[in-house]
């Protein structure tokens, strides 16, 4: 059975930040959206094209990430504004990482780049293996 773990409403508040990719990271696509942060969303095109293509992303990230206790929106939510504090970290109960992100920036930018990347993957492996 399909979960509603990522949601649209969230994809749509990120897309109107979506010419730098935030959308597109958030939905499992960090090649797309490391384009789009390089591009501008494809000079605004693409960016403008996702408008339309973000329910079937929606769906597809729905199949692809499992659900559990710790809920994609909020970490996304966490991680876009307040990646350099490691919050999103802290929320998902890895705090020693995320005291390190509050003293070094987010390790210095390149951490948060990574989380970026990997935050689907690391939430989805978190609560595929949380009893329940």
């Amino acid at each position: 059975m399909q979960q509603d773990n990522h949601s649209k409403v969230i994809g749509y508040l990120l897309w109107i930040f979506g010419f730098l990719g935030a959308h597109r990271f958030y939905y499992g696509k960090p090649v797309t959206g490391t384009i789009w942060f390089f591009t501008l969303g494809l000079l605004g095109i693409g960016w403008l094209i996702d408008l339309f293509l973000i329910p079937g992303m929606d769906r597809d990230a729905d199949m692809r990430f499992h659900s559990g206790a710790i809920d994609y929106n909020v970490a996304w939510l966490l991680l876009t504004f307040l990646g350099f504090f490691g919050v999103h970290r802290m929320y998902q109960g890895k705090w020693l990482t995320g005291i390190v992100y509050f003293f070094t920036g987010g390790l210095f930018f390149i951490g948060v780049l990574y989380d970026f990347w990997t935050l689907n993957d690391q939430i989805s492996l978190r609560n595929a293996s949380q009893p329940g």
